[in-house]
């Protein structure tokens, strides 16, 4: 008995009998019709691709198999993809050795349909279907368009405008871009037409989201949305742990510029002794090109068409994410995406390559690997939970940093004053290891205690020989403050 197939590996005798139909597999009788089988061609194709075993009983799993049914009718079988679909898919014809129900040799049928990345696979009366987990599903109106845009047969930057005018954009960003594409001499209309922003003399999708005055009058979905997390998790309700929500609803350069100027205020850095030098280095919490690219190819690659959808930027302790809409287009994977080109908006990536935000996106991520690597961080991770979005995630190293940051705080001190401290005053040693010449303020902010609680504990410090300031007096808002063992380029 043949027990496995060369086309579809996982699909053994096993297997057939024993799993649940499901994304890529599907069980048919041998009396199925094979205009019937259209619609499941149709969902394999327009999917993932998949399997279709004939000669099985999904309910009972029964192994019919197929010698039972005239040659001409299994004729009809075979050649099904292609005489009640349109075009025809790309597909393979394979069986499987068994013995069925009644004890005797038998075969079944399977028809391995492959996925087409960049056709439409109809049946002959026009109808589109997808496959969703186990269930084939008629495609109409929105939802048909949603695949044409997901196949590149379509693009939701190219489609015209309904209501949007010329004097609906911004005159200072279309100032600016004709200045960085050398012509200024040429009027608005000359250089949107040039670009693809204005067809038929309407413009179009991708013209209104780059130069909008207004964006919400027309893209609501136009948006980013920046939240920082006071823990390595989403907390919700009463635990709630929400430090910054800023959303950013603009045009697309404007979007980039305004998240960027603002994750850049939030990220925190990090300061400590280089054994080496003798002298404090501080290193950012993640690379600035890595984050800054992540969020410039959500920004510039995401699905538009998804509306009510945004990109969200998750900031937490030990990482940071990008979420963008859309899933990887058909010729690309998480697995591929750093040597393989495309764009879902090519003509929204090139306004912004003119503009110097946007490099090819491989040599992007690859850049991003390196920059990650060179500051001793773990790879970016690219993931796809469910189809519909990607998600971007930079890890960092805060526990490793605040280990050593805690062990360098240990050692200002003898083991006999360290024991001698509280809680408070350790929490103060540690925050000036990592943070040379802090004011009271800061301080204050960073354990969330009253001013003269921390004049009271910095006044003990400087008593142990601990720790030195630069100031005139305890009170004088300007003076700072430095762990004594640490450096002597760092002494006042």
């Amino acid at each position: 008995m043949k027990k496995k197939i060369r086309y579809a590996p996982f699909l053994t005798l096993k297997y057939i009998t024993e799993e649940q139909e499901n994304k890529v597999f599907d069980r048919k009788l041998a009396q199925v019709k094979p205009s019937d089988l259209a619609e499941l061609i149709s969902a394999f194709a327009n999917a993932d691709g998949g399997s279709i075993v004939i000669g099985i009983s999904d309910s009972k799993r029964i192994l019919e198999g197929i010698k039972h049914i005239s040659p001409e009718k299994l004729n009809l079988l075979i050649t099904a993809p292609k005489d009640c679909c349109k075009p025809t898919p790309k597909h393979e014809i394979e069986y499987m050795d068994i013995t069925n129900a009644r004890g005797e040799p038998d075969q079944l049928l399977i028809l391995h349909i492959y996925a087409e990345t960049e056709r439409i696979i109809s049946t002959q009366n026009n109808s589109v279907f997808l496959r969703i987990t186990d269930k084939t599903r008629e495609l109409k109106g929105e939802d048909l368009r949603m695949l044409e845009y997901s196949k590149g047969l379509r693009k939701y930057e190219d489609e015209c405008s309904t209501d949007a005018t010329m004097e609906d954009l911004d005159p200072t960003l279309l100032a600016l871009y004709k200045n960085k594409l050398n012509a200024t001499e040429l009027s608005d209309q000359e250089v949107l037409t040039a670009r693809g922003f204005i067809k038929k003399g309407k413009l179009t999708n991708a013209g209104v989201m780059m130069f909008a005055r207004h964006i919400l009058q027309f893209f609501p979905h136009c948006r980013l949305r920046v939240t920082r997390y006071d823990s390595s998790k989403m907390e919700s309700g009463l635990k709630t742990n929400i430090i910054k929500d800023v959303n950013f609803d603009l045009p697309i350069p404007l979007l980039i510029q305004k998240s960027h100027d603002f994750i850049s205020s939030i990220l925190r850095d990090f300061t400590r002794l280089n054994p080496a030098t003798s002298t404090f280095e501080t290193t950012p919490e993640y690379p600035e090109f890595a984050w800054k690219e992540l969020i410039v190819n959500a920004i510039t690659h995401r699905e538009y068409s998804m509306e009510g959808a945004y990109i969200q930027v998750n900031i937490f302790d030990d990482h940071f994410e990008v979420i963008s809409p859309g899933a990887l287009p058909p010729t690309v994977t998480v697995e591929n995406m750093h040597y393989t080109r495309f764009s879902r908006n090519p003509r929204i990536a090139r306004a912004l390559t003119d503009l110097g935000w946007v490099r090819e996106l491989n040599e992007g991520i690859k850049r991003i690997i390196r920059d990650m690597e060179e500051a001793l961080l773990q790879k970016p991770r690219f993931l796809e939970p469910d189809n519909r979005y990607v998600k971007a995630v930079l890890n960092n190293n805060t526990a490793v940093r605040t280990l050593r940051t805690q062990i360098s705080a240990k050692q200002a001190a003898t083991p006999e004053i360290w024991q001698k401290l509280d809680t408070l005053e350790k929490d103060i040693l540690v925050f000036l290891t990592a943070h040379a010449g802090t004011s009271t303020k800061a301080l204050a902010e960073y354990t969330n205690r009253s001013a003269p609680t921390i004049h009271r504990r910095l006044n003990h410090l400087l008593e142990l020989d601990i720790i030195l300031a630069k100031g005139s007096s305890l009170k004088d808002p300007q003076r700072t403050y430095y762990v004594k063992s640490l450096s002597k380029d760092n002494q006042p």
